[in-house]
């Protein structure tokens, strides 16, 4: 059985990338960053994704990107709501270099316990507008991952693994429910109430709404 470094947020897609990932085989070892995101919820349900899963080890990483702002998941900026999700912008929601910085991570942690595979939920399909959710990205990576590390030197390999890529959210859901995933656990929300309620207008939400609607299942987590 090989071991794979998964990134998760806690969020729906990540946990979904990371059953798929338990159902190929590989023994999980979760990271889970805590950069400053004003959506702190999500740690909570990264916890307890991660039991669910049952994963060797869940690391929780603390690299301040709130720091260096440049997004309203960082700062007192305000999270955009019920805007039109087809555009071509990047919205204020985008982290600089997030993906970048996650994956970093996760590559310095494979290869100090000897892996190959990274797990990362990003979506392509489902529109976003983040430019390091694009598997040229990811691509990228790869080949900076051979560059960048002794194992690469020596001839090794890295795998980014994003099986969630090409799948629409509603597909994502249906893959998941398959899978036997308790979503209810999941966070998705970016800017939530001082209880944890999810707000319902924001991309996020908004996007994970109509997945559940258009897989013509109920979301457990608002139980409709």
């Amino acid at each position: 059985m090989a071991d794979a470094v998964v990134l998760l947020s806690g969020g729906l897609d990540s946990y979904t990338a990371a059953a798929m990932a338990r159902a190929d085989g590989y023994r999980l070892y979760a990271l889970t960053v805590r950069y400053g995101q004003r959506h702190a919820r999500e740690l909570a349900a990264a916890r307890a994704v991660a039991a669910w899963l049952g994963v060797v080890r869940h690391l929780e990483v603390d690299v301040d990107l709130s720091v260096f702002g440049g997004s309203s998941l960082t700062t007192d900026a305000p999270v955009p709501k019920d805007r039109p999700l087809e555009g071509g912008d990047i919205p204020s929601t985008y982290v600089p270099a997030r993906n970048t910085v996650f994956l970093a991570l996760a590559l310095g942690w494979a290869e100090a316990l000897g892996a190959e595979d990274i797990f990362i939920g990003v979506n392509a399909l489902d529109y976003s507008g983040y430019p390091d959710c694009r598997p040229e990205f990811l691509a990228a990576f790869e080949r900076l991952a051979a560059l960048a590390t002794a194992r690469g030197v020596a001839g090794g390999a890295f795998h980014v693994h994003a099986p969630l890529l090409q799948l629409s959210k509603a597909e994502i859901i249906r893959a998941g429910i398959a899978l036997g995933l308790e979503y209810g656990m999941t966070h998705s929300c970016y800017d939530p109430d001082s209880t944890g309620r999810p707000c319902g207008r924001c991309d996020s939400c908004r996007l994970r709404a109509a997945g559940f609607a258009q897989a013509g299942v109920a979301d457990p987590l608002l139980g409709r």
